[in-house]
């Protein structure tokens, strides 16, 4: 047997699905219907233990073409069925096994259904996956250990050490990215589309950036708290207003405060692959994929925008336009700069895994690059 713990001391027994061991962490859900191996090599999950709602995991197995980073990125894994299928077309092995192989905790046969109701009244807490041996006071001495996701940079464990380049003999224009943890996905939609894509590592200066003359910038998802990572969003003010940039997710939040603009950490996230956002400009609600634990302060100091208009704020760069809205909850999902050439996105367009709703956003980039 084992079990999860919580914080405030709540328990949930369940089996182990591979080998007994302990991963702490922040706990969190995720409402995707698949794309559980994608979820895990996110290093947008760097330090948390990911909560499926999602019943039956494990049914199509796992390839190397799921893979999101080079290796897993969550601590643990909490699931209420879980099976090592391996004979789907596409499997080139079995998820538990997989799971064992990379060294990250899992347990199965949770009621997940109500740690999660758990999670949405009280919120996203640390926590951990511990064999049934271990004495609960260890355990939950360990998940107050771990320190709180607020305040955490934890994108220099994710950033690589020195400057990749992707795309290399694509005709297409080349793009500077800041890597706080970038999805492989993105960079295969951008290469895709007959971009060069340079991933930087998140410590680069804005002269170290400016001196490889690129056409655009572009900022990534990552992990932790953008509000401490202010190392990132002082280079972000100095590159902003020089060439087109977009943000997504993580970079969403990062040039929303470098333009003077505040976070906040939301009570439960946005974590999943139907989370519905309408697009101000065009009228269209697009199903989304997630993947945050912050967003961005709304026009007035709020956190939610109770209208569908493009409300502005002012902000150190000009005015800022609301360009899309979350429909569950009413937060910013993303906004354009209307004086210097910049806009972002709360989600991820690229939808590894989730919908393709969104992929247009970076043709509408492409495109802004090409008129610049």
């Amino acid at each position: 047997m084992s079990y999860v713990l919580l914080e405030d001391g709540t328990r949930f027994d369940g089996d182990p699905a591979g080998p007994e061991a302990r991963a702490t962490g922040e706990i969190v859900f995720t409402t995707g219907m698949s794309g559980y191996q994608e979820s895990v090599t996110d290093p947008s999950f760097r330090r948390q233990v990911i909560v499926f709602t999602y019943p039956h995991i494990g049914n199509y197995g796992v390839s190397a073409a799921a893979m999101e980073s080079a290796a897993a990125q969550a601590r643990g894994v909490v699931m209420r069925s879980a099976v090592d299928h391996a004979d789907a077309p596409s499997a080139e092995g079995g998820w538990l096994t997989w799971l064992a192989e990379q060294g990250i905790p899992a347990v199965t046969g949770v009621d997940t259904r109500a740690l999660v109701r758990h999670l949405r009244s009280r919120g996203a807490m640390r926590g951990g996956i511990f064999p049934s041996s271990t004495d609960p006071d260890e355990a939950l001495a360990a998940v107050l250990a771990e320190e709180p996701m607020t305040g955490l940079d934890l994108a220099r464990e994710v950033t690589p050490a020195s400057m990749v380049v992707h795309g290399e003999g694509n005709d297409g224009p080349r793009i500077a990215a800041i890597d706080t943890g970038i999805k492989r996905s993105i960079v295969d939609g951008l290469v895709a589309r007959g971009a060069v894509v340079e991933l930087h590592p998140c410590g680069a200066s804005a002269d170290e950036l400016r001196a490889r003359d690129a056409d655009a910038y572009f900022l990534a998802n990552g992990p932790g708290d953008p509000a401490a990572l202010g190392h990132v969003v002082a280079t972000v003010r100095e590159l902003l207003g020089t060439k087109p940039t977009f943000g997504i997710c993580m970079g969403h939040q990062l040039m929303c405060r470098a333009v003077g603009l505040d976070t906040f950490k939301l009570p439960f996230g946005h974590r999943g692959a139907n989370h519905p956002v309408k697009d101000l400009e065009t009228g269209v609600v697009e199903i989304t994929s997630q993947n945050h634990g912050f967003a961005v302060v709304a026009p007035g100091g709020g956190q939610t925008i109770d209208v569908d208009e493009p409300v502005r704020w002012e902000t150190d760069f000009g005015a800022a336009q609301l360009s899309h809205i979350n429909l569950y909850d009413r937060t910013v999902e993303g906004l354009t700069l209307l004086d210097i050439p910049g806009s972002t996105v709360q989600y991820h367009p690229e939808a590894g895994p989730g919908p393709h709703d969104s992929r247009y956003l970076f043709d509408r980039f492409l495109e802004q690059i090409a008129r610049a």
